[in-house]
């Protein structure tokens, strides 16, 4: 199938936009088109070697949990060794959250208890702060901000438990834990309006897209809450777009890609001249849009 030719251009205007950028999301925009620079090799190193500087004795970055999360995520996608010692200690700090209290999983109330969403079915979440310390609104690297407590809990573990399948420690009991409960609650995101809101079903589901082959072999159409509620016009009612989309990305599905294609309209409508998606989280946006374009140009 031939892309059409406003996706082509919208393409090289995402192009156009990073080429400039020495930043992990322009590398990585680099090797999605196929075209690294000869330089992209050495400024990669630079930003690990940086990144990692960064990470405090404690193991966090200036002790920020969302930062601190998605700093294991900034350092896999450019590669870093992960025998380096301040890696160590950034997934140790990441790794004790599951043991603080604070997490989503903690506690339980009747409605909590009906929807089997408390402590007595679900375990191994991740705390990003004790129960009593209000931690919203709070804004994810992708834009998305999240302004509800339970909401934010619930999305800010399901990001660390992606680095820590990304990482390869899905065998660990606590991560297995998280795992498994996220799939026992997967029933639930069939309502799109339910106890789940849209954009916290979203961050469910892109963990899941990480877990390995016999776990993703009990949800075997993971994302489809997603794709069932899509609207005419591309988008999903009460999600981030490019929340969404990267979540779906992360599927990896036929099914995926199609839901992807019909929401192509919707991500045009939002492109700048200058080849970004607004000033919110711009590269991130950004780099989740050109992926989604590129993998739609390249079906079929």
């Amino acid at each position: 199938m031939t892309a059409p030719i406003d996706t082509i251009e919208a393409i090289d205007q995402i192009r156009l936009y990073f080429a400039p950028l020495a930043t992990r999301q322009g590398i990585l925009a680099r090797r999605s088109l196929g075209q690294p620079t000869p330089e992209d090799d050495a400024v990669a190193g630079a930003l690990v070697k940086r990144m990692l500087d960064e990470i405090g004795p404690d193991g966090s970055v200036n002790g920020g949990v969302v930062a601190t999360i998605w700093r294991a995520h900034e350092l896999l996608d450019l590669g870093c060794d992960t025998n380096e010692a301040e890696w160590g200690r950034l997934m140790s700090w990441v790794v004790d959250l599951q043991r603080r209290p604070g997490s989503f999983s903690q506690g339980c109330t009747p409605a909590r208890h009906s929807y089997r969403a408390c402590q007595h079915f679900i375990s191994g979440f991740f705390s990003p702060a004790p129960p009593e310390q209000r931690i919203t609104p709070i804004m994810f690297p992708c834009g998305k901000v999240f302004r509800a407590e339970p909401a934010a809990r619930f999305a800010i573990s399901c990001l660390a438990l992606r680095a820590a399948l990304r990482a390869g420690l899905g065998d660990r009991q606590q991560i297995e834990h998280h795992t498994t409960s996220l799939i026992q609650l997967q029933p639930l995101w069939a309502d799109w309006n339910g106890y789940f809101a849209p954009d916290v079903i979203v961050s469910g589901v892109h963990s899941l897209a990480f877990a390995s082959p016999a776990q993703r072999q009990m949800v075997p159409r993971l994302g489809e809450s997603i794709v069932a509620h899509q609207g005419e016009d591309g988008t999903w009612t009460n999600a981030d777009l490019f929340h969404t989309l990267d979540a779906l990305l992360a599927v990896g599905s036929a099914e995926a890609r199609e839901t992807i294609r019909r929401a192509v309209p919707a991500l045009l409508r939002r492109q700048r001249p200058d080849g970004s998606f607004g000033s919110t989280a711009q590269q991130e946006r950004a780099l989740i849009a050109l992926r989604a374009l590129i993998w739609v140009e390249q079906e079929g």
